[in-house]
């Protein structure tokens, strides 16, 4: 097995969303793969972290990142139980351009409760994808937040949402617009992007309901597929029909299951938050079997994602920020620090940790090597019960940092220049 950057980026050639070079067009860049291209950015922060430009609040809860195109960033959250907005934000100031209502907060008396919008939009062009917690999914102008279209996941396709309602990110494919309503119905469709017209459902057997990972699409062998992770496990599905093609359980043991899966050639890699483990499988048979290559209780697999950089895997486990061969689950270095979401940006990690508390590390298989941290000032404090972690993947475009903490942003300068 060969893994490496170059190689990542021919897989996706014909599926990442067209954006500049430093956009972060959608939930984990261009490619989904939490890899940005951009360089020129310090090479360590100061004891009190790079410079602060502006801090946004009062922007309406939630636990989604932000999509940063151009002069605007772009995040989904809610005021209340009664209305989740898709809100677009300058990048020169954190005022607020526009917000559009897509309805209400998906499953509002869920146990624990974290009842809250929890996606990313998708950034096409003039046009953003948004999907609300109740499975409400919008087409918006960006120029003005008009909706193009709407459809509900619900009451359109009959779908099952999980515990904490819909958590997925619209994945953008070309003209194709890819989403997992659960469900025995429509488990997975795929829509025209332009018109929000039926291309295909996926009725994957079982029927089961969604979770809380959002799409990928991958080349293996030699099949175009979507992957996903589900409430019960992780599938395959034809790219060009729907049809079902393999399944995995391996990982779906656990309250929730938000990582997107990291494709490579014929692997595919999922993993479960908190605790539980990361697993390697192989698809083979013209793309419908998925055999186990091995499954690691110490490989990455907490809900922030994970980076795959030239066969080495990052992300953290309960522990801290952890690298393990990918094709053999091999631990090659282990930080403490506990849970946290990733980036990767010239030459380094960008880590979000669940203290909130913010790392620049280097990107390196050799050992654990910190370059700077802080805690953005005065964050905002948990409601309705819940415990105090930051969830939200951190976004560095345009030689800028965003952090989200609930109803705040905050955007830092990381440029070295």
């Amino acid at each position: 097995m060969n893994y490496s950057l170059p190689r990542l980026v021919a897989v996706f050639a014909a599926v990442a969303l067209t954006a500049a070079a430093a956009d972060w067009p959608q939930f984990r860049g261009p490619q989904r793969t939490a890899i940005s291209e951009e360089t020129g950015l310090l090479r360590s922060w100061p004891a009190d972290g790079p410079k602060m430009l502006w801090r946004a609040d009062d922007l309406g809860h939630g636990y989604g990142s932000v999509a940063v195109v151009g002069d605007r960033a772009y995040i989904v959250a809610n005021r209340g139980m009664d209305s989740e907005n898709v809100t677009a934000l300058s990048v020169a100031d954190g005022s607020r351009i526009w917000s559009t209502e897509m309805g209400p907060v998906g499953k509002p008396d869920q146990e624990p409760p974290y009842a809250s919008a929890r996606s990313t939009p998708t950034v096409v062009g003039d046009v953003l994808y948004a999907l609300s917690s109740n499975g409400d999914l919008v087409s918006i102008q960006t120029a003005t937040g008009e909706i193009l279209w709407r459809k509900s996941l619900l009451e359109d396709f009959a779908g099952q949402s999980g515990r904490w309602a819909y958590a997925e990110s619209p994945l953008i494919d070309g003209d194709v617009l890819v989403v997992t309503p659960g469900g025995a119905e429509a488990t997975i469709v795929a829509l025209n992007r332009t018109t929000g017209e039926t291309i295909w459902k996926s009725a994957v057997p079982g029927g089961e309901p969604a979770a809380f990972a959002s799409a990928i699409p991958t080349l293996a062998a030699d099949r175009k597929q979507y992957v996903q992770f589900l409430d019960q496990g992780i599938v395959g599905v034809d790219a060009i029909t729907g049809e079902f093609l393999w399944r995995f359980n391996g990982t779906a043991s656990g309250p929730a299951n938000p990582p997107t899966p990291i494709v490579d050639g014929d692997f595919v890699y999922s993993s479960n938050a908190r605790r539980f483990g990361g697993a390697l499988v192989r698809i083979s048979d013209g793309g419908t079997k998925a055999e186990q290559v091995y499954f690691s209780r110490t490989s990455p697999n907490t809900m922030g994602g994970q980076v795959l950089l030239d066969g080495v895997l990052y992300g953290t486990n309960q522990d801290g920020l952890v690298a393990t061969e990918f094709s053999s689950g091999k631990v090659l270095w282990q930080s403490e620090g506990g849970p946290g979401s990733i980036q990767y940006v010239d030459g380094h990690f960008y880590v979000h940790w669940e203290s909130s508390e913010v790392s620049l590390v280097e990107a390196t298989p050799d050992a654990f090597r910190e370059k700077g941290r802080f805690t953005p000032p005065n964050p905002p404090s948990a409601t309705n019960g819940q415990p105090k972690l930051t969830w939200t993947y951190p976004v560095a475009a345009n030689g800028r940092l965003y952090l989200r903490d609930l109803g705040t942003l905050w955007c830092y300068d990381v440029s070295a220049q």
